[in-house]
């Protein structure tokens, strides 16, 4: 019997740098910044209950949320890990109001992430992670990144992935040239490659949607998930979560459709949209196309969005391309 190559992240990485002849090795420096900051969550998350990170660290964010122990930690080490590497000119973080100052922000790079998305759910043990996306600068390299290096749309995205800590911590991650998933093994302290070249089924029979927004969907979504739970549709199943990096990993691997989208409660004409663009939509929707999926914001492709604002937030429908597209048919009227 052939024995399965073992693949190390860093091999991984430094394999498809050679694919490139032109690629300077920044990138994949950065990504390695990345790992190390990934196995340190992961430790810290594993040993929730047992160390003083559970609970709320009495303070609350840029959107007015209560801020958990965990996310101040996983906040703290990815700006240490990553700020004095050279390869980054600008940073932001869902739980930061504006660009974090960089020691060194001369770097060719811009890194964008929520540092524990989920991180409610810890104290109960769900699976949290963290999201990240990765463009190149657009203002003039020799000092630090603006504004402008941020606000890009997804088609602008050189990577993008996640690493979700759960019964097992896995890194997913795509540069462009399809998804890879990788699974920590604690012995080594390892990423080793567990999940080559992930495909999206074309279709699937998950649904996953917060129902208890219900009464405050548009008709067409609310249409739409009864036509899901219709004998002739199967029916699909519904699976919610409640961290968005957990119900996407699954639609990805499993496939069907990840929705949430806008309510009207409060708005009652424009609606409001609960996920950021910039750190979980954009680099959510970058895997699942990279996967052969499709993602929308409305009737509008996801990738195309263009941020306006360091917290924007969008509605998002994303997973299996024949799910996706029924969604569409509804949201276009066309059921």
């Amino acid at each position: 019997m052939e024995q399965q190559r073992i693949i190390s992240v860093q091999r991984h990485l430094v394999e498809s740098q050679h694919v490139h002849p032109q690629a300077t090795g920044e990138l994949t420096g950065l990504l390695w910044d990345l790992t190390l900051a990934f196995k340190l969550i992961s430790a810290a998350v594993n040993k929730a209950g047992l160390t003083d990170v559970l609970g709320m660290a009495g303070s609350t964010n840029v959107h007015g949320e209560d801020v958990t122990r965990m996310d101040r930690y996983a906040q703290e080490v990815i700006v240490r890990m990553m700020d004095h590497g050279g390869h980054l000119c600008a940073m932001a973080s869902e739980e930061e109001e504006e660009i974090i100052p960089l020691t060194r922000g001369d770097g060719r790079y811009v890194l964008c992430f929520d540092p524990l998305d989920g991180s409610s759910n810890i104290g109960v043990n769900v699976s949290v992670g963290t999201i990240f996306s990765i463009y190149r600068r657009v203002s003039p390299t020799g000092g630090p990144g603006c504004l402008e290096d941020v606000l890009q749309p997804g088609k602008a995205l050189v990577a993008a992935g996640y690493a979700v800590y759960g019964s097992s911590t896995m890194l997913v991650y795509s540069t462009g040239a399809g998804v890879h998933g990788f699974t920590l093994d604690p012995s080594l302290g390892e990423f080793l490659l567990s999940h080559p070249n992930l495909r999206i089924p074309r279709r699937g029979s998950i649904y996953s949607v917060n129902e208890g927004n219900q009464a405050w969907w548009d008709d067409a979504t609310r249409r739409y998930v009864e036509h899901l739970k219709a004998p002739a549709q199967g029916p699909y199943k519904s699976r919610y979560i409640g961290s968005m990096i957990a119900d996407v990993h699954r639609t990805l691997l499993t496939g069907g459709v990840f929705l949430y989208p806008r309510t009207y409660k409060k708005d009652k004409a424009r609606g409001e949209a609960k996920l950021r663009l910039l750190y979980e939509a954009l680099p959510m929707a970058f895997l699942v196309e990279q996967a052969g999926g499709r993602a929308l914001a409305g009737s509008q492709p996801l990738m195309e969005v263009i941020p306006h604002t360091l917290h924007q937030r969008v509605e998002v429908a994303m997973g299996s391309p024949a799910d996706v597209d029924d969604y569409a048919s509804f949201i276009q009227g066309a059921r």
